[in-house]
Formats: structure tokens, sequence, C-alpha cells
């Protein structure tokens, strides 16, 4: 399997590498996680991301024909580089004996001719342990997380500001975790941490870290303009905080049709609006923690390694049909 995120990195696509290598241990299978392919032999090859990992892909391909090819699709494979780049992406999504997409719109979202290869898959998050969702050490602030690096696609800084434009007496605070892209985002992270007072920054977490932040949360705020199915919200889920989003596919795919924290992406003055809301509608508060509990089914390891199990079939399946 390979990822574009070396060891060590709190990546998505890290994350997700390291979790499928112990699932698929798990059932029996034995896997290596690489950040560069040079042709080794293998009986089966993953590749997380069509774009980043198109190189790897074609080598593969033409190193060992007849062997099966599974191809994990991220937000920026399916929102940006399949037209951004569409030769590399393309390829991989067309070459690949099985396609796996993170949200259950993801089929609405790529070709047609590619979609009999594809299998949802809802990446899974762990129990929640001892902490409570809520519980926060001081009861008098409403306090609302955002988590994932700081970058365009995540449109990071959404959530504060919509907080700048919340009543004098709203109790909202907007605490987010993160590594910046780049300089810029981490210069704009510290500006908006000095001149907005609702707003905090806390850099990026270790794992127990941002558990807690979650567990001392009312509330978390997934603002991206593009996404392929965060893993954070599956946790949110799991962990029964309650989650407003953007109304995005990526977000959509994962929460559902009828989920009642969507608000229209890009929209401040809407975002401050749901979190007026939030904050002061215990009933509406109450609902979507009810939606987040009823959804966190989905979000299970078994879950998860059933899905991969599937894509793995699928691909062996295809791929035998290929070299007769």
């Amino acid at each position: 399997m390979i990822t574009p995120a070396g060891p060590g990195s709190k990546a998505g696509n890290r994350a997700t590498a390291e979790r499928w290598q112990t699932l698929l241990e798990q059932a029996g299978h034995k896997v290596s996680v690489v950040t560069a392919y040079n042709g080794e032999a293998c009986d089966l090859f993953i590749a997380l991301h069509a774009w980043r990992s198109h190189e790897a892909v074609r080598l593969f391909r033409d190193t060992w024909p007849g062997k099966p090819l599974v191809v994990a699709l991220t937000g920026t494979d399916i929102y940006r580089y399949q037209y951004e780049h569409p030769e590399q992406t393309l390829y991989s999504m067309q070459t690949a004996d099985a396609l796996i997409g993170l949200h259950a719109l993801v089929g609405h979202d790529i070709p047609e001719s590619v979609r009999n290869k594809l299998v949802t898959l809802f990446q899974s998050a762990e129990q929640p342990g001892d902490l409570t969702v809520g519980a926060a050490s001081d009861s008098f602030h409403f306090d609302v997380c955002v988590i994932g690096h700081l970058r365009d696609e995540k449109d990071s800084l959404r959530a504060a500001l919509a907080s700048r434009l919340l009543p004098f007496e709203s109790r909202v605070r907007v605490f987010c975790a993160g590594k910046p892209h780049d300089a810029n985002w981490e210069n704009l992270a510290k500006q908006e941490t000095q001149e907005n007072p609702r707003f905090r920054w806390l850099g990026e977490l270790e794992k127990g870290q941002t558990a807690k932040l979650m567990a001392d949360s009312q509330l978390l705020v997934m603002s991206s303009v593009m996404e392929g199915g965060a893993n954070v919200v599956s946790e949110a889920c799991r962990n029964g905080l309650p989650v407003i989003a953007s109304d995005i596919s990526g977000n959509i795919g994962l929460l559902g049709e009828d989920y009642a924290g969507y608000y229209p992406v890009g929209d401040t003055q809407a975002l401050a609006e749901i979190l007026v809301r939030a904050e002061g509608d215990t009933e509406f508060l109450e609902k979507l923690r009810k939606q987040v509990g009823q959804l966190a089914s989905l979000f299970t390891p078994e879950k998860e390694q059933e899905s991969l199990e599937q894509a793995l079939s699928l691909a062996v399946r295809h791929s035998s049909g290929r070299s007769l």
C-alpha cells in the first residue's frame, strides 16, 4: 500500500494507511506501507490518492499487468485533480480494478465508466473512552472545535469568521486544532487569535489531546469546500458530538440528506446563524446529537474491515477477468 504521507505524519492519508494496515493484518493479510514504489512484487497493490500516486500506479500496472490494483479516491482527486490533472488522475481511476470512495455520494462525482468498480467505505473511529462529550470544565462557555490541517480545502477559519458576527452576549468560543499548510495559513491563524477574542488556534495536537478537545466541546464545525469523507466526522458521530457541516457532497455523503446541521458552503453569515441556534436552542442541539448517534454504527472498525475486504475481492475478480 502506497501513501504520499510519510511515517510520523498526522496527515489523513497516513492515518488511513496505518488503520487499513491494522485492519487488513487482523484479517490475515501481510501489508507493507510505503511512500515510494520501485516495482516490487506483491499479490495486490493499494494506492491512496489517484493523482499523487499515479506514477506508482503506472509502474505497478506496467510491471505486473495481471495483478489486482485498488485505488482509494481522496477529496482532491474527485473534486480537483480529475479536472486539473485529468490524464494522470483518470488513468489511475481507469486502470484500477477497484476504487474506494469514502462517502456515499462519490459515485455521482466520478465518471460513469468507472462507477461499477466503486466500493463505498466509511472510515471508522474508536469507541469513545472515559471522556464525556460536552463535559467541559468551563461550563459557562459554549465551545466549538474545528479539527484538521489549516488549508484552503478545509476553509479552516470559516467558524472563526462566523464567531465575529455573533451577538455580544453569545458564549461561543472557537478552538481550532491543526497544522498550517504553509506560512500564510500560520500567519492567518495567529492573526485571528490576536484579533478575535472568541478564537484560539491550538496548533497540531496529539491524538489524546484531540480527543479531549472533542470531549470538551459542544459542537464540531466541518467547514470544508471539498472533502473526500473526513474521518473527524466519523469520530464525532462515534463520540456523540453534534456536527455543523458545509453542504458539500463529502459531508452529505457521510451525514445523510436529512441531517439538520448543514449551512451553505462558504457562507459566514449562515454559519453564524446556525451557531446562534445551536447555542440557544437545546432541542435543536439535541436533535443533532441524536442524529449523529444514530449514524455511529456506520463508522465501526468491523464495517470498515468488511468494506476493505469487499474492495480486495472486487479487485481480484476484475483482474482475473481482465487477464483471461
